[in-house]
């Protein structure tokens, strides 16, 4: 029987699990935002992990690349703090990168939606 999950993808599910209550908690900058991590990818040797943000509210282009440069600029922080947590012989490199696929989605349902509505007042 096939396991339902490999270890690299729980390691991913314990490092954004991990890493979303440490930027909550031990993060203290005031430029930096509400942060959803939104996936983690790590790779096949357990040397680098990506991970996916989003912000929370009208972040303009500026903002999100400040708040991606904090969370970067902290990752070597944040990595001591998860190799605490996780029970592993190393601690995978953390790089931020933001996810445009939640606010991509945003647009285009509403662009769906708009259309959606100016067919029904032409009907």
């Amino acid at each position: 029987m096939p396991k339902e999950f490999s270890r690299q993808i729980r390691v991913a599910d314990q490092i954004q699990r991990s890493l979303a209550q440490m930027i909550q908690s031990e993060i203290n900058d005031p430029r930096l935002g509400l942060v959803n991590i939104n996936e983690v990818d790590v790779s096949r040797d357990y040397a680098n992990a990506r991970v996916y943000v989003t912000f929370v509210g009208d972040e303009t282009q500026t903002d999100v690349e400040q708040s991606i440069a904090i969370l970067n600029k902290a990752s070597g922080f944040l990595r001591s703090l998860l190799a605490k947590s996780l029970n592993s012989r190393s601690t995978p490199r953390l790089r931020f990168v933001y996810d445009k696929t939640s606010v991509e989605g945003q647009r285009l349902n509403h662009l769906i939606n708009q259309a959606v509505s100016k067919d029904r007042r032409e009907s």
